[in-house]
């Protein structure tokens, strides 16, 4: 294993780290539908979601409602105090994106994180008010609905209000979690509010405050968040705990639609999310990397199959730390890092025997011409419309600072820029200058919202939270059921593996990888970890079959749930 200081491992290995399982189950099939479908990390999301389309709602009504419902119910990562992705493909063959990523403040500076020796606070990046960029996901499920809903917004939030009112039943996995956290919430927002409480399994938690908050967000839509009353109110709750977020940032913050990362794979066409998430560039660097090669002659997880796999995450990883960053900031040579003559190049030094040392291979030559703690929710309705959604506050419970007067987290999304050129972030990632703090900059993210087509036809629709594993959580998902057939609920289900560049290690789950299969990559010069209970992303998935059939894969790593009809 290469030489890591121990913080470094310490935040990669633990901090990147979902909630626990035991053992990857195995299922042949999902749950299946024939109009329509929601997985989400939470039941009452996907049933508010499918409800909503079973009344004549489409994709984008379901997603209003899901997002709003997963911030009840989910408070992990669900929220309204941070931000997210949407890829949509409607019924007709159109794609596009939209990005709701949360903005720096007005009155960030580049090294507002950096002590006086010049080294990156990390708990002022990651905790209280100080880590908080300014929120984007009530703008973005506006935004959805005005382009493209069907249903007047009180049809869609009320049932989530009543949600907040009456409660939800904590989960034993929710229980783990708030047990986790909860010193931390405690530290940062007092003993008193509401997630500073002890809850079990089986408990039911009520939200006043939040309910409240939706009622204001029926009666007067997004601007009541960025423009009104709210606003002043939360800018000034910030600031009282420290923080530099004004009511000039809640004015000023966009939504933008932006056009998707778009690649073919075999008889596959790909449409991610772009920068300022990496998710869709990484992506399709390491399928074009590995688009040479006969995978199935491989054979599933076995050591030439992660070598391949994991030397071209490597490659993907190191460039995404130097190029990528905010687009409207930043010139990202998209072209470039995704045609096949660079990447063939950037395979030039592959060998399938011995591992790359990461320390002696940095990012690609690139000739200018000129972020686990999330959640996702995957939806098809019944004209055949899709959107994928990954949502987040960056850390579990965000920056842990509870709003009690509104009742939602504020995320600490202010982690996800480069503090400090060359210093990993709370995920491990490490990241350039493209990637620095500015004022009203969006951070990189590795967000990965994905829809597959097949021979022209919409195939799948997944994602997963994760933080810097959410890239190759996808990637597997879609070799697993491209080259090996498997049906969505076994690739979701399958044992996964994990490569960044640095730190030089091979991630493993737990469960479903062989001793033998660790010393012959051992062997071949690789560094690996498999730590106990280690879970590798929370994969929330659609495919559409031949026959048109709609079969979910809902991550039995948490309480992810698919609901159709």
């Amino acid at each position: 294993m290469k030489n890591y200081p121990i913080w470094l491992l310490t935040l990669y290995l633990l901090l990147s780290c979902q909630p626990l399982i035991k053992e990857v189950q195995t299922a042949p099939l999902g749950v299946t539908a024939k109009n329509a479908m929601v997985v989400s990390a939470r039941e009452e999301a996907s049933k508010i979601g499918v409800a909503v389309m079973a009344q004549g709602g489409n994709a984008f009504d379901a997603m209003f409602a899901t997002e709003l419902a997963l911030a009840v119910t989910f408070p992990y990562a669900g929220n309204l105090g941070g931000g997210g992705f949407m890829v949509y493909r409607l019924n007709n063959g159109t794609t596009g994106s939209l990005d709701y990523r949360e903005m720096a403040p007005l009155a960030a500076e580049q090294d507002m994180y950096l002590d006086d020796m010049g080294q990156h606070d990390r708990k002022l990046s990651t905790l209280g008010a100080m880590a908080i960029g300014v929120p984007g996901t009530v703008k973005g499920i506006f935004e959805a609905h005005t382009q493209f809903g069907k249903l007047p917004v009180d049809q869609l939030i009320d049932p989530v209000i009543d949600l907040a009112r009456n409660g939800y039943v904590v989960t034993a996995k929710q229980e783990e979690r708030l047990n986790q956290y909860r010193d931390l919430i405690r530290e940062t927002s007092g003993q008193q509010v509401l997630y500073a409480q002890t809850y079990k399994a089986g408990d039911t938690v009520k939200n006043p405050a939040l309910a409240s908050t939706l009622v204001r967000l029926r009666e007067e839509g997004a601007n009541a968040f960025y423009n009104g009353s709210m606003a002043e109110q939360m800018s000034q709750f910030i600031q009282t705990k420290g923080g530099i977020i004004k009511k000039e940032d809640f004015e000023q913050y966009r939504a933008y639609w932006r056009r998707p990362i778009r690649f073919s794979y075999q008889d596959l066409d790909i449409i991610s999310m772009g920068p300022p998430s990496s998710g869709g560039l990484c992506l399709g660097q390491i399928m074009g990397m590995i688009a040479p090669y006969d995978l199935e002659s491989l054979g599933h997880n076995t050591a030439a199959y992660v070598q391949h796999l994991t030397e071209a995450e490597r490659r993907a990883y190191a460039d995404r730390s130097h190029y990528l960053g905010d687009p409207d900031f930043v010139a990202i040579p998209t072209a470039q890092l995704l045609d096949s003559a660079y990447l063939r190049h950037r395979m030039s030094t592959f060998s399938p025997t011995k591992a790359t040392e990461s320390a002696n291979m940095g990012y690609g030559e690139i000739n200018f011409i000129e972020s686990d703690e999330t959640t996702h929710y995957s939806i098809v309705d019944p004209m055949g419309n899709a959107v994928s959604v990954t949502t987040t506050i960056n850390g579990a419970y965000g920056s842990k600072l509870f709003d009690p007067e509104l009742g939602f987290f504020y995320n600490n999304e202010m982690d996800d820029f480069s503090a400090k050129p060359g210093s990993p972030n709370m995920f491990g990632l490490i990241g350039g200058q493209a990637n620095a703090i500015a004022p009203k900059k969006r951070m990189l993210s590795s967000m990965t919202p994905t829809i597959v087509e097949r021979n022209g036809e919409l195939w799948q629709v997944l994602g997963t939270p994760g933080g810097s594993t959410i890239i190759t959580s996808v990637l597997q998902v879609i070799l697993n059921t491209h080259h090996f057939k498997m049906t969505m609920q076994q690739a979701v289900n399958q044992p996964r593996f994990h490569h960044q560049w640095l730190p030089d290690l091979i991630q493993f789950e737990q469960e479903g990888f062989s001793e033998a299969l660790m010393n012959s990559l051992k062997n071949q010069g690789h560094g690996i970890y498999q730590g106990e209970g280690r879970v590798i992303g929370k994969v929330d998935a659609i495919m559409r079959h031949s026959d048109g059939i709609l079969e979910a894969g809902a991550d039995p790593r948490g309480d992810d749930t698919a609901v159709g009809f």
